[in-house]
């Protein structure tokens, strides 16, 4: 995202970066920046109607190259005719944030009001909690969010470190012998959904003490059985769910349905790379994964990554059990450069 900004061509390609697609089509939209953007082959599967939608009816001028509602498209234009607008809550909280962030940019500000249910609402608060940091004033009075046109205030911020990786090291230690790790930089008051593994993750055996530099991890006793509602954070699901598996705990895993459009179709992709360690996971439609109690045994399997850099990382707490191989382990460049060489410094084979 940080590149594509910068750049002043006529094709952005967000390769296989949601977030970066999301989030640079409101900004081009806004900003009258005419540009075609487009993706990966599995980009150019994931819809993004709704967002585009959602600009359109601002005043976008959109022409997708192939099928509507889907990369690559061509941004025009754009001039403002609408202020209020509805948008489903319940697909991705990335369009209702995309368009959040440049509702202060708009002539006539914005009105959005979300329907049905709210996917992932701790991002949205999120996003509006760091726009107010910056000076920008949002009104939110249940599912009706307020953005009045008005201009930035300078202000320093320090980035967190991400809650959604440290989950693969809850897993790591849940499923070690022995041991304890500390985690720096993540805070107790964050901002972040999450942090909401810090209990769930305590009924898993990984328990966490918030010391002035970041989390000190410890184990404990568990639960016998884990149930849990992934809604407000989706990104965690792979990582229970293999963490489960590996510690042979019976676990329901509800609130999916976001994880069928991601980098890949998750829920597929969790069920068949766990049927390698004769795991035979219950999928029952798109919002709920059953995980049996299972004897998890490692023994040399090859784990598909699917171009999924969560499905890499979530696997890789099994090595724990024995060994493993990871494809393309280079996925994790996507969110955690640097996740193998911390890997090795855990494993002390650095």
């Amino acid at each position: 995202l940080q590149k594509l900004l910068q750049e002043d061509g006529d094709v952005l390609d967000a390769r296989d970066a949601g977030t970066t697609m999301r989030f640079l089509t409101a900004y081009c939209a806004a900003s009258n920046r005419p540009a075609l953007l487009t993706g990966t082959s599995r980009m150019q599967e994931r819809p993004i109607g709704i967002l585009l939608d959602a600009l359109r009816r601002l005043g976008a001028d959109i022409v997708c190259q192939g099928r509507d509602g889907f990369p690559p498209y061509r941004i025009l234009g754009f001039e403002q005719v609408e202020r209020k607008i509805q948008v489903r809550g319940d697909v991705s909280s990335q369009y209702i944030s995309a368009l959040l962030m440049i509702g202060p940019s708009l002539p006539k500000g914005l009105e959005l009001e979300l329907l049905g249910e709210v996917a992932s609402l701790p991002y949205i608060r999120m996003t509006t909690a760091l726009m107010r940091r910056f000076g920008f004033h949002v009104t939110e009075a249940g599912a009706r969010f307020v953005v009045e046109p008005q201009s930035a205030c300078a202000a320093s911020y320090t980035v967190e470190s991400d809650w959604s990786a440290a989950g693969y090291w809850y897993s790591l230690l849940a499923l070690a012998e022995a041991g304890e790790l500390k985690l720096m930089h993540l805070r107790e008051e964050s901002l972040q959904g999450d942090r909401q593994i810090v209990p769930l993750m305590e009924q898993l055996g990984v328990y966490t003490e918030f010391v002035s530099d970041g989390v000190l991890l410890t184990k404990g006793a568990r639960c016998d059985v884990f149930e849990a509602d992934f809604s407000d954070v989706p990104d965690q699901a792979q990582t229970f769910a293999v963490l489960c598996a590996g510690l042979g705990i019976p676990a329901r895993l509800t609130g999916l349905k976001s994880l069928r459009i991601k980098e890949t179709d998750r829920i597929a992709a969790l069920e068949r790379e766990l049927a390698k360690f004769a795991c035979a996971v219950q999928v029952i439609g798109d919002e709920e994964m059953r995980i049996p109690a299972c004897a998890l045994r490692v023994d040399g399997q090859e784990v598909e990554t699917y171009d999924d850099h969560r499905m890499a990382m979530a696997f890789a707490p099994l090595s724990t059990k024995g060994p493993l191989k990871i494809r393309e382990p280079e996925v994790v460049a996507k969110s955690y450069p640097s996740f193998w060489r911390d890997l090795a410094k855990v494993n002390g084979s650095e």
